[in-house]
């Protein structure tokens, strides 16, 4: 199997040696072009047939992802492409473990101290939905008693902040992923975006001269 891995797809540009010989910097060098980063067209997501929501299980890498999905570690780019994650620190899961210890930093004694109140799911006694849960309210919040005329009830479970932060860690879990059979087709497109146009720059599709020349 071809190695497609990220960098390697990568156009060359040719940098000028900050080496001098001579007294004068002659020599060009390759390196990869770092600057470029693609992203996923807005209308290419609302074709909802080319990828799936995949939920990320406990420990789980994209590289693991991508070997599952693709057969190859090596689209692991593929997989936070599709995803549009851009800072794997911040939108990728981390582990029960490190959350934990995350948490336990950040809030000390107060990792289960209540931090906001929310209420509780309130049904009629035909099933009919009177309150969502969820929704952020006060402490006190009552509403009317649906089954008890004159009276009311309090819908409300306080929320602690291991809980929020817990939520928030599940919330990145879920992503979307493209379908394994538009993978060709995918890494063929990313070889076209990735190529150069021509310009006074332009050496090939693959290349360019970078003139910073400040000999």
């Amino acid at each position: 199997m071809a190695n497609n891995s990220y960098f390697r797809l990568l156009p060359d540009f040719q940098y000028l040696n900050p080496v001098q010989t001579g007294g004068v910097r002659k020599q060009y060098v390759d390196v990869k072009n770092l600057f470029l980063r693609m992203k996923v067209k807005d209308s290419a997501l609302l074709f909802a047939t080319n990828f799936i929501n995949y939920q990320i299980l406990e420990g789980e890498r994209p590289d693991n992802v991508a070997e599952k999905l693709y057969g190859s570690s090596h689209y692991d780019w593929v997989v936070l492409l599709t995803a549009n994650i851009i800072n794997i620190r911040d939108e990728w899961p981390t582990t029960s473990r490190l959350l934990y210890d995350y948490a336990a930093d950040k809030y000390g004694e107060d990792l289960n101290a209540t931090r906001r109140y929310e209420t509780k799911e309130v049904r009629d006694d035909k099933g009919r939905l009177l309150l969502p849960a969820g929704q952020v309210v006060d402490q006190n919040f009552t509403i009317p008693d649906p089954d008890n005329i004159g009276q009311t009830i309090r819908p409300v479970v306080g929320v602690s902040n291991w809980l929020i932060e817990t939520r928030k860690n599940n919330k990145k879990r879920t992503i979307r992923v493209l379908r394994k059979e538009f993978l060709g087709r995918f890494l063929e497109e990313v070889r076209e975006v990735l190529q150069y146009q021509e310009s006074s720059q332009y050496s090939s599709n693959t290349g360019k001269v970078a003139y910073n020349d400040l000999s």
